[in-house]
């Protein structure tokens, strides 16, 4: 292995003299650098404790039954939710003058390939507010079209109909 990026080591318990000694491995015998900076412990299971790792935000949270124990929320990093947010802007903004076939055909292939990488893990919350955005922007589009009212939909027909009809996707 010549260049690693990001990993993530998992123990029930970690001291200094295993942090030294996965350091030591990593630098003598694989000549990586470890970032000291960027080294941490996180205990995961004290209550707020969180740890973003390649676009996801992991956290143990309370059963959401009520039940005495806790399970592993996996769930896409507000990082990569704001990322998304800026290229569906961009698509959606005032300066952008395609139609809206167009604009639907390019959020459709960037919210089919975020979806596929972050379908893992409970993204269903996540997946609503990414929704709701996606129609609250679709909106402005049409507002801003021209100086003419935009009527693109049926008579009668709401705003998720009308984008689902010409083929908006929804995660």
């Amino acid at each position: 292995m010549r260049y690693a990026d990001d990993f993530v080591v998992l123990a029930r318990w970690i001291g200094g003299g295993v942090k030294r000694w996965i350091e030591e491995k990593l630098e003598r015998d694989l000549g990586l650098k470890v970032n000291r900076d960027k080294t941490r412990i996180v205990l995961m299971e004290q209550e707020g404790e969180s740890l973003d790792f390649l676009g996801f935000t992991l956290r143990y949270e309370r059963d959401l039954q009520g039940r005495p124990h806790k399970y592993l929320n996996i769930q896409p990093a507000k990082k990569a939710v704001a990322r998304l947010r800026d290229k569906i802007q961009a698509i959606t903004g005032s300066g952008y003058k395609r139609p809206l076939q167009e604009a639907i055909e390019e959020v459709n292939t960037i919210l089919r390939g975020w979806s596929n990488y972050f379908r893992y893990g409970y993204p269903r919350k996540v997946f609503r507010a990414v929704n709701y955005f996606v129609r609250c922007r679709f909106r402005r589009f049409l507002r801003n079209r021209s100086q003419r009212r935009s009527r693109p939909f049926r008579q009668g027909e709401t705003l998720y109909a009308g984008l689902k009809r010409y083929g908006l996707m929804y995660l």
